[in-house]
């Protein structure tokens, strides 16, 4: 990881919707589609977005398959994904832990 602060921050994980998308992915395990749509409270449209740009930078897997009649769309975090997830958290945590010492340092 670079000495920058801002570089841990990934922009493809940082988007609020992405976000959530990676945290209940690594949650939960597999998530279908209804459920990250539910959980998220984001259209259809919206949400296939976000994951598309997941499934590109190869965050997620995307597995399309049928239940019964009806299509269902799996996402699975990827062993690339899951790593920069936790480069993400830990950037946010060194960001946090920087800004709580200097609300403790007197002016």
């Amino acid at each position: 990881m670079s000495d920058n602060l801002l570089d841990a921050i990934d922009e493809t994980i940082h988007a609020k919707a992405r976000l959530g998308i990676m945290s209940l992915l690594i949650a939960n395990g597999d998530c279908d589609f209804g459920f990250l749509r539910g959980e998220l409270k984001l259209t259809e449209g919206n949400l296939g977005n976000h994951i598309r740009v997941l499934e590109e930078a190869t965050y997620i897997t995307v597995t399309k398959t049928f239940a019964g009649k009806r299509p269902k769309t799996i996402c699975s975090t990827t062993p690339l994904g899951l790593e920069m997830f936790e480069q993400y958290i830990s950037g946010l945590e060194k960001i946090i832990r920087m800004a709580r010492g200097a609300e403790k340092k007197p002016e």
